[in-house]
């Protein structure tokens, strides 16, 4: 099925589908599916589902559908459908023959809905789309039933024809399930069933009039297909009781079950197909593929490998409950993957032209400069040439050097990468003012590293031999947004305005070959990929993956840099400047050295890397304590609360077990704990040195599902509370946040919060 490796952390969805296969659930059949809409492309949330889907199956020795859930003509197109299934194969998943469409099924979907009219389960409505919104009802107030409830079943039949054949206005009717109006859940409020839309089908034509919602046609594919495990993200929870309660009906014998996940969520990322399509259709992208967007096609085109993808869908793990992941532990994977792919070479982005002086006119000495780190113990080998005339960044030149500048200035010197130590003696400014050249003296004693009598320079420089240097565009890619946490239907003004820089700049002949790798670190700059779509237009065009570290801030967070006096020949894709990167704070040595350690070893972003490095004691605990518990999860546990905890505490981190950490973040991590529970753990802990497992157990910390016990501590919230009850039932409905505040403090914090907001909704009618 697969040439993917499957995830090997254990998580909740596996255990399931183990313990199903031992007690021989299904026949011992293992059946997942991947639905796609075909409305759009896919992004990097859907490759999670991907892999899991696809990954369980292979794990299971079972098979994992591809089905495409095409049942709203007006968006779908067979464009998403072939990019769609190239992706997943992309991706490393191969879905061979099992590669399904919900139109396949449309006369048995169909069926089943002259089956629940047939037993009184559903009937047609003549409500507007408004009135149905109207009579649905609030969270505080019951839904009213359709007038055209009652209808009897021959005329809902009759009826059910006329939609199919096209007889009615498209939006005058629907077919709605009868369910119950009263339901907490919004989802069985009588949901609609089916809609008149005379659209062309990519695949049916025209040849039907009426098209099942997404809700109903779902449960239905997943039983015909015999799906054993429907896999959704969280925000289909609030519909698995309908779609029990429709398989029920349906008559479907050994149905599926669904089972929820968190969807991933990544910060400074856009996640959505709705936004997607604004950002294409209204330009502030040049198309699904472009590089800053986080479709996969988007992010292949940017040099992101199907490896990286992987390896961050094992990374983030499975959990139940929705969280956000740092985008910079993705930015911290996709340098390990590059890393050991991409050979090194030389690019200018912002050419400034040097002469060397001394040098004499047509000679060029050729210096051997390895493909990769003498560490890295790979072969290979390219030649670099020098002459006269260089290119150097003109960020690497300023006219009046900032302290602790070590990059080149009047009467400075630095060294050439592999060549010589260069000396600046005169600048050459046009009529502007702007810095055009920079006239220089070589050392030829010291090229290719050579320190005659121990003679060392602070900086050294990338360039390029003016005369064989293969001109090529750059494009420095930052965040398409400039806020952590894009919000609703405002990100279009939180857009990053200096998202694409294109730069006219060089690179090294060896890279420019045609038969040369696409993946390539430029030294000193980052890691790029050889854009395919300028390739096989024969246009030379480089995109930046990722930087060679992290070193991005908000502006409101940002300090400038040091500005050089020449930007250099450059395109920017927008002004003014927009975000700047976030001046680092100098570390030890030590500290340094346990920092990169610990981004190396786990793909920490380095923020808790940083504070983590602070203390070898520290690490030591962090260390133990990721033993038991993803390293991802550990790091703001122990900067965040452990540090604080330990500093009231006036004890050191010697002083508390790793393991014992590890263990309530693990606890955290499954659901047993939530976070005040987590802290109250830990205070226990360091009380006694007690046992987290045992701590919870006795002192009844874990996290309270049960109905029975969150109905008695809303019953009592609300006894105790009379007069806001009050005004509540007057029509003051914002009280039922406090309500749910106070049965969690009640509950000491142990209370499920999705459960007691559910609870206090049904108590309060």
């Amino acid at each position: 099925m697969s040439t993917a490796d499957s995830p090997t952390p254990n998580h909740f969805l596996r255990a399931i589908v183990a313990a199903d296969q031992a007690r021989g659930a299904y026949g011992g059949r293992v059946v997942t599916r991947f639905p796609p809409e075909p409305n759009g492309y896919l992004h990097i949330g859907h490759a999670k589902s991907i892999c899991l889907n696809f990954g369980l199956a292979a794990e299971f020795g079972g098979v994992c559908n591809l089905r495409y859930d095409d049942t709203n003509p007006s968006t779908e197109s067979v464009e998403y459908v072939e990019n769609i299934l190239h992706y997943v194969k992309w991706l490393g998943f191969d879905p061979g023959a099992n590669v399904f469409f919900a139109s396949d099924y449309f006369a048995q979907i169909y069926a089943y809905a002259v089956l629940l009219v047939k037993k009184g389960k559903a009937y047609v409505c003549d409500l507007s789309d408004e009135q149905t919104r109207e009579y649905r009802g609030s969270t505080t107030e019951a839904g009213r039933p359709s007038p055209w409830r009652d209808r009897s079943v021959e005329e809902n039949l009759r009826l059910l024809e006329g939609m199919k054949n096209g007889e009615f206005a498209e939006g005058s009717r629907v077919l709605r399930a009868k369910i119950d109006m009263a339901d907490p859940n919004f989802k069985m409020r009588d949901p609609l069933l089916y809609r008149i839309r005379f659209a062309h089908h990519y695949r049916t034509g025209h040849t039907w009039k009426i098209y099942p919602f997404y809700d109903f046609a779902h449960c239905l594919s997943d039983a015909i297909e015999g799906i054993t495990h429907s896999i959704c993200t969280l925000e289909f929870e609030n519909n698995r009781e309908l779609y029990d309660w429709l398989l029920r009906e349906c008559e479907l014998p050994d149905p599926p079950h669904q089972y929820e996940f968190a969807r991933l969520n990544l910060t400074w990322t856009v996640m959505s197909k709705r936004r997607f399509l604004r950002l294409v259709n209204d330009g502030h992208v040049s198309g699904w593929d472009d590089p800053r967007m986080p479709t996969l096609a988007g992010l292949r085109r940017r040099g992101v490998t199907p490896e990286a993808l992987r390896a961050l869908a094992e990374r983030v793990g499975v959990a139940k409950a929705n969280s956000v992941v740092e985008v910079e532990l993705f930015e911290n994977i996709l340098r390990d993957d590059l890393n050991l792919r991409s050979p090194r070479g030389m690019a200018v982005s912002r050419p400034l032209r040097v002469v060397l002086t001394n040098w004499p006119e047509g000679e060029v000495a050729s210096i051997l400069a390895p493909l990769y780190p003498a560490e890295m113990a790979l072969p290979g080998e390219r030649t670099l040439h020098i002459g006269r005339e260089l290119y150097i960044e003109a960020t690497d030149f300023a006219e009046e050097a900032p302290k602790g500048w070590r990059r080149l200035s009047p009467g400075a010197e630095v060294r050439l990468r592999y060549g010589c130590v260069i000396r600046c003696d005169e600048v050459v400014k046009d009529a502007s003012g702007t810095v055009v050249e920079l006239r220089c003296t070589a050392d030829r004693a010291t090229m290719g590293g050579v320190a005659p009598e121990g003679r060392k320079v602070k900086g050294i420089v990338h360039w390029l031999n003016a005369e064989n240097a293969v001109a090529a565009e750059l494009r420095l890619y930052d965040r398409l947004v400039r806020v952590e946490r894009p919000t609703g239907d405002d990100f279009l003004d939180e857009l990053n305005p200096n998202s694409l820089e294109v730069c006219r700049g060089f690179v090294e002949p060896e890279i420019a070959k045609g038969d040369s790798p696409a993946h390539w670190q430029f030294e000193r700059q980052g890691y790029f990929f050889r854009d395919p779509v300028e390739a096989a237009a024969g246009r030379l065009a480089f995109n930046r993956t990722v930087g060679l570290r992290e070193g991005w801030a908000p502006e409101a967070a940002a300090e400038p840099a040091a500005a050089p006096v020449n930007a250099g020949r450059t395109e920017s894709a927008a002004a003014p400047k927009g975000p700047a990167p976030q001046a680092a704070r100098e570390l030890t040595p030590d500290v340094e050295a346990r920092r990169a350690a610990l981004v190396l070893r786990h793909s920490l972003a380095d923020a808790p890397a940083r504070a983590l490095a602070a203390e070898a004691a520290l690490v030591d605990l962090f260390e133990a304590a990721a033993a038991g518990a993803p390293p991802s999860a550990v790091a703001p546990f122990v900067v965040n609360v452990v540090v604080g905890a330990l500093r009231q505490a006036g004890r050191g981190p010697a002083s508390l077990r790793g393991a014992s950490v590890g263990r309530i973040v693990a606890l955290l991590e499954n659901g047993t704990l939530g976070a005040a529970q987590a802290r109250r753990v830990l205070d226990l802990v360091l009380a006694n040195d007690g046992d987290p497992d045992a701590i919870v157990l006795t002192e009844g910390l874990s996290r309270v599902s049960d109905p029975v016990a969150i109905a008695a501590w809303v019953a009592a919230t609300l006894d105790a509370h009379p007069a806001e009850l009050a005004r509540y039932r007057a029509g003051q409905t914002t009280l039922l946040g406090f309500f749910v505040g106070k049965v969690l403090k009640l509950s000491g914090g142990r209370a499920d919060a999705a459960a007691v907001q559910a609870a206090v909704g049904v108590a309060l009618g």
